[in-house]
């Protein structure tokens, strides 16, 4: 399965859901490419801290594309992993839309927050262009970096449950300290210590969601 994490925005989180995606995967004993296609090579980095930490030991491959590279390279790498997860940034770039020409799945997480609203439409607007060149390609949405007492969560749930382009998975990803803790040292947020349960659980639940959806989703 080809899984682009990606959207329009920056900041909402996409690398940090992209490397978590690839970690839970590979813990599940699945041979997984996490590809950075976002020229801020961030996911990149996220490996080399990894690498350190774990004393070389990833537990999944990197490899860093961009451009037409994208489309002519990920076929064949798909016939090669289980899963290949993709890094794409937070823009409507040439490697984001390659990306989506060769995916299977598109996973946009929103941070709840008032003045972001916006950016569904430009999503929605991408993700129809792309169906015309791979109509197979099912979209979701996730609520992520929740605040605990964000006024926006119910608003933001029933904007995305409206749309009729991208599918809304009812889970959320909590904004917690324990994400910054892991990535600073190239880590899952299943593998740091202090285990922090709840964000495990969250991210557990979501990561569930998503593959059910994907089986059973009638988008296309």
């Amino acid at each position: 399965m080809i899984i682009t994490v990606g959207g329009t925005k920056g900041g909402s989180g996409k690398t940090t859901v992209a490397t978590n995606v690839a970690i839970f995967l590979a813990e599940q004993g699945r041979k997984v490419l996490l590809v950075d296609a976002d020229e801020q090579e961030t996911s990149a980095d996220f490996t080399e801290f990894r690498h350190d930490t774990f004393e070389g030991v990833v537990g999944y491959t990197l490899v860093k594309l961009n451009g037409d590279k994208i489309y002519t390279s990920i076929r064949d790498l798909g016939e090669v992993f289980s899963d290949v997860v993709i890094d794409t940034g937070g823009r409507d770039t040439i490697s984001q839309r390659a990306s989506l020409t060769v995916s299977d799945v598109y996973l946009v997480p929103f941070v709840p927050r008032s003045f972001e609203m916006w950016t569904l439409a430009k999503v929605e607007k991408l993700v129809k262009e792309v169906r015309l060149i791979n109509p197979k390609l099912k979209s979701f949405s996730v609520l992520n970096r929740v605040e605990a007492r964000s006024q926006y969560v119910e608003s933001w749930m029933e904007y995305l449950k409206a749309s009729e382009d991208i599918e809304f998975l009812d889970a959320q990803l909590g904004d917690r300290v324990v994400y910054s803790h892991a990535a600073i040292r190239g880590m899952g947020i299943n593998e740091y210590k202090p285990k922090d349960a709840t964000a495990i659980r969250e991210f557990t639940d979501f990561l569930q969601k998503l593959m059910e959806r994907v089986q059973n989703s009638k988008q296309v």
